[in-house]
């Protein structure tokens, strides 16, 4: 399929914050994957990435978005998750 393609990759301070991240976004593998792109998504230790291959630049370009909106849902979301926890810490 791959005519097109594009790596991103997530750095993050910890292991755990990578890991919350990732197990976010893997959700949606395979939900939003059509016949014109593909992604994947693997973490090692502090980085995140997400691997898509699509068949024309149209699809690369909508999928990036899709991945980045959502990487960055997560991303606000975890940062709420250890606001409220580092709050009820007190």
């Amino acid at each position: 399929m791959s005519s097109h393609d594009a790596t991103l990759e997530f750095e993050y301070e910890t292991a755990s914050r990578a890991r919350i991240v990732a197990e976010s976004v893997a959700r949606e593998i395979g939900e939003i994957d059509d016949d014109r792109s593909r992604t994947t998504i693997d973490r090692d230790d502090t980085i995140v990435r997400i691997e898509i291959d699509a068949a024309d630049v149209v699809a690369l370009r909508a999928a990036l978005n899709t991945w980045f909106s959502l990487i960055d849902v997560a991303e606000r979301t975890a940062d709420v998750g250890a606001a409220v926890t580092a709050d009820g810490d007190r």
